[in-house]
C-alpha cells in the first residue's frame, strides 16, 4: 500500500474516470462510541457558531468584524489593521498545529470537527427524518412520483434550506451587528450587498452539505491531497486487520470460523454502508477516508453480535499492524512539536505585551525648517494617535534626542476609545543646541495614567553649523 497515494495495491488508478457520473451514497445510521465523541465535538462548534453573535461583551458581540470601521473585536480585545501580523502568526500556528495533530492522529479534524463534516451530518439527519432510513431512501428514489414522495422531498429540502438560511444569516452577523440585522430585516431596510451575501452563503451551505457532500472532501478540499506528506507508519489511522479478517464469508453465529477456513469478517458490508465517502475500508488506506470511525462502530456492533473480539476495524497504525509497535521518537513529530511550542510562546508573549496604542509621525510638506525670532529652529509634524483600547485616554507628548525643545501646542490630547486623533505639532529647538544638520529624535505619546506608551522615530532638521556660527 502506498502512503503517497493512499490507494491500495488492488486498485487500478487507470480506470478511475473523473468524468464518471457520481453514484449517490446512501449512508446508514449507526451509533457507537466514536459517534458519541463526534456529538461532543460537533455540538460545541455549532453552539459557538450560532451563539457567538448573541453574546455581548462591553455592549459588543463576542466576535464582530467591523469592516467599515476597520475594527475586529474578538472576545474582550479589539484588533486593527496594524495587528494583521498577529493574524499571520495565528494562521501559521493553526497550520502547524494541524500538521502535528495529523501526524499523530491522522485526519481526526476531518472526521470530527471540520465544518463540512458537521454541517453534512446535520443535513443527513434531516434527510433521515424526512425520508427514513437507508433502505427507505433507496426505495423512495426508485419509486414513481407520488403525493407521498413529493411531500417527503419538500420536507427534506425545507429543512435543508431552513438550516442553510440560518447559517447564512449567522455568517453575515459576524460582519453586520445581529440586532441591527434583525431590525433592518424586519423593516426591509437591509442593504443589497448584505442580502446578496446571505443568499450566497445560504446557497453554498445548501449545495455543499446537501448535494455535494463527499465530493467536497474528495475533489475540492486540498487537505485530502497533501495529508500524505504528514502521514507515516506511526500515524493513527482507521484500518482493517486483514490477517484477522480474511478470508471473508457469511456464516451462522454458531459456526467456528477457524474450522470453516474463514476469518472474522462476515462480509456484511455494513462498514461500507455507514461510510460518508462510500469507500470500503477493507481495501486499505485511501485518501477519501476522513477517519470518522463510523466503520469502526459498525464493525464492532457486528463483532459483538457474532461473539467475536472487537477491533477488526479499529484505530491503529501501520507499525502496530506489522508488529513493530508505536514510537514517538520521530524527527517530523518532534519538529512539529518544537515549532508549535516556540510559535505559541512568541505569540502569547506578543499578545500579552501588546500595547493598544499606535503613534504615527510624519513631517509636514514644505520647508525643512523655519528660523524663529529668538534663535530658534522650528520643524512641523503631523502626529496621529490611534487609541486601540476600549477606554478613552488622555495623552501627553514628549521628545527625546534634543537638548532643549518646546512643543506647540503643548497641551493634553484626549483620544476616545477606538478613534484616531490627528494634530499638527511644531517642535522648536535652540540653534545653539543643534550640532548637526539632521538630528534623530523620538516622539513619545504616553497616557496620563502611565499605562499606555508608544514611540515613533523621526528627524529634526536645522541649518549648517557654519551658518549658526556666522550668525
Amino acid at each position: 500500500m502506498s502512503l503517497a497515494t493512499g490507494i491500495g495495491p488492488d486498485v487500478d488508478s487507470s480506470v478511475y474516470n473523473l468524468y464518471e457520473k457520481r453514484e449517490k451514497i446512501y449512508t446508514r445510521k449507526i451509533e457507537g462510541f466514536y459517534q458519541n465523541i463526534q456529538l461532543f465535538t460537533g455540538w460545541p462548534l455549532l453552539l459557538a457558531y450560532f451563539g457567538s453573535p448573541w453574546i455581548l461583551i462591553n455592549g459588543r458581540q463576542l466576535i464582530f468584524f467591523d469592516v467599515p470601521e476597520r475594527k475586529f473585536h474578538i472576545l474582550w480585545m479589539t484588533f486593527w489593521p496594524q495587528d494583521f501580523g498577529l493574524l499571520a502568526w495565528a494562521l501559521v500556528i493553526a497550520a502547524f498545529s494541524l500538521f502535528l495533530v495529523t501526524t499523530l492522529f491522522g485526519r481526526i479534524w476531518c472526521g470530527y470537527t471540520c465544518p463540512q463534516t458537521v454541517w453534512t451530518s446535520i443535513f443527513m439527519w434531516a434527510e433521515q427524518v424526512a425520508e427514513g432510513q437507508r433502505h427507505q431512501r433507496i426505495k423512495l428514489d426508485k419509486a414513481r412520483w407520488s403525493t407521498v414522495k413529493v411531500a417527503r422531498r419538500l420536507l427534506k429540502h425545507a429543512m435543508w434550506i431552513g438550516f442553510a438560511s440560518l447559517t447564512g444569516v449567522t455568517f453575515v452577523a459576524y460582519f453586520y451587528d445581529m440586532r441591527e440585522l434583525l431590525i433592518d430585516s424586519w423593516s426591509w431596510q437591509l442593504p443589497l450587498s448584505t442580502v446578496l451575501w446571505i443568499l450566497l452563503f445560504t446557497a453554498a451551505t445548501y449545495i455543499n452539505a446537501g448535494w455535494m457532500r463527499e465530493q467536497v472532501c474528495i475533489h475540492m478540499c486540498p487537505y485530502a491531497r497533501f495529508q500524505a506528506a504528514m502521514f507515516d507508519e506511526d500515524t493513527l489511522i482507521v484500518s482493517y486487520d486483514e490477517q484477522r479478517g480474511e478470508n471473508r464469508g457469511s456464516r451462522k453465529r454458531s459456526v467456528d470460523p477457524s474450522t470453516a477456513g474463514l476469518g472474522d469478517c462476515i462480509d456484511c458490508t455494513l462498514c461500507v454502508q455507514v461510510c460518508p465517502t462510500g469507500i470500503d475500508i477493507r481495501d486499505g488506506l485511501q485518501y477519501e477516508c476522513i477517519n470518522c470511525a463510523r466503520c469502526v462502530d459498525a464493525c464492532n456492533s457486528i463483532m459483538e453480535k457474532m461473539g467475536y473480539a472487537k477491533g477488526l476495524v479499529s484505530y491503529t497504525t501501520l507499525s502496530d499492524l506489522e508488529g513493530r509497535g508505536w514510537t514517538w521518537k520521530r524527527p517530523k513529530l518532534i519538529g512539529y512539536c518544537a515549532a508549535v511550542v516556540a510559535m505559541l510562546g512568541l505569540f502569547m508573549g506578543i499578545l500579552i505585551t501588546r500595547v493598544p496604542l499606535e503613534l504615527d509621525v510624519q513631517r509636514t510638506r514644505g520647508p525643512l525648517y523655519q528660523e524663529i525670532v529668538g534663535g530658534y529652529i522650528q520643524n512641523t509634524y503631523t502626529i496621529k494617535i490611534l487609541n486601540m483600547s476600549n477606554d478613552d485616554h488622555t495623552y501627553k507628548l514628549s521628545v527625546t534626542g534634543l537638548e532643549w525643545y518646546k512643543l506647540i501646542p503643548n497641551g493634553e490630547i484626549l483620544v476616545k476609545a477606538g478613534e484616531i486623533e490627528e494634530i499638527a505639532t511644531n517642535i522648536l529647538a535652540a540653534q545653539d543646541s543643534l550640532n548637526r544638520i539632521v538630528t534623530p529624535i523620538r516622539i513619545i505619546a504616553e497616557s496620563l495614567e502611565g499605562e499606555l506608551r508608544a514611540k515613533s522615530e523621526s528627524r529634526f532638521f536645522g541649518p549648517r553649523r557654519m551658518e549658526i556660527n556666522d550668525g
